[in-house]
């Protein structure tokens, strides 16, 4: 049995006073991302390199010996539980794996919603780690995977994170050694004041075939240690074609990185962030600043090599 508690606010106080355990929940970028072809069951083959990057959500839990779970946040969330993908990934591991705990679960939330990064399928993807964990379940990460992909597209690779190539609608991966930027390097990530709806996104993108992702794929698994490199030279989101002409925020956000400096300056996803390279720290931050008027959420990190 599942129990929702929206919002309490000493929560966060209790799990970190107590023996919960913690999971970091990692978002994602999209260093290149395109439509193949729109499938016969109304999906949509994809191609796309993800990369977790190094901001996030926490997943803590505690054990519970009754079987109930709950599930709290640290501010109110505008969705409703049945929506929610942690209470989602609870309710399935524990049906999957037959186990009579259950859990408390409380989520920080900081990752934005309808944002491109992934944050709702981080979430997912660190509370199947994390209970697997709390239950002793010692399943291994490709069953966590498969249960994953029961959940959404993203969220096997974002069980595993790093850097991996995806098809199909995002569950067929390719782990690769994790990219790192250059030491100097930083990722400024800025979520404009508008959010994509998935619908918006799809609508009208065009569906290019496989040639332009096979090249991309070839090339940079041929790079080796120059793949990096190779990436941010050829980034690619074929979703800005059919996003930028409904959401005018997102095309200007693009625009500001460009002429702030940013190299490799592409949507993240279906929107609506944006993220660009800059080539030292303070840089990075320096604009962050300038594009705190246009942002709903903005971090500046770095690649994170996952689990």
């Amino acid at each position: 049995m599942i129990f929702f508690l929206p919002f309490y606010s000493n929560l966060e106080y209790y799990f970190s006073k107590f023996n919960a355990m913690k999971e970091y929940a990692p978002a994602k970028i999209n260093l290149f991302l395109d439509v193949i072809r729109k499938r016969d069951d109304g999906y949509h083959d994809l191609g796309t390199l993800f990369q977790t990057i190094d901001a996030g959500d926490t997943v803590s839990a505690e054990i519970r010996e009754d079987g109930r779970i709950t599930l709290c946040y640290n501010e109110p969330q505008n969705y409703p539980l049945e929506s929610d993908l942690v209470y989602k990934a609870a309710k399935l591991l524990q049906q999957e794996s037959g186990t009579t705990h259950g859990a408390d679960i409380y989520l920080k939330k900081i990752m934005p919603l309808g944002a491109g990064l992934g944050g709702g399928s981080a979430d997912a993807a660190a509370t199947l780690r994390l209970l697997n964990q709390l239950w002793k379940l010692k399943f291994k990460p490709e069953k966590l995977e498969e249960i994953g992909a029961r959940l959404g597209a993203d969220v096997p690779f974002l069980v595993r994170g790093g850097s991996a190539f995806a098809e199909g609608i995002g569950e067929k991966l390719t782990f690769i050694k994790p990219l790192q930027l250059s030491e100097e390097q930083y990722l400024l990530v800025a979520t404009p004041l508008d959010s994509v709806p998935t619908k918006d996104a799809y609508a009208g993108v065009p569906k290019s075939g496989p040639d332009r992702w096979e090249t991309f794929k070839a090339k940079c698994k041929s790079a080796g240690k120059s793949a990096i490199e190779y990436a941010l030279a050829n980034g690619f989101n074929g979703f800005e074609e059919s996003v930028f002409p409904k959401h005018p925020l997102v095309e200007e956000m693009k625009n500001e990185f460009k002429r702030l400096g940013a190299t490799s300056v592409l949507m993240s996803g279906s929107g609506a962030s944006v993220f660009g390279v800059f080539a030292t720290r303070e840089q990075a931050k320096a604009a962050a600043e300038e594009l705190k008027p246009l942002s709903r959420y903005q971090v500046v990190t770095r690649f994170f090599e996952g689990f």
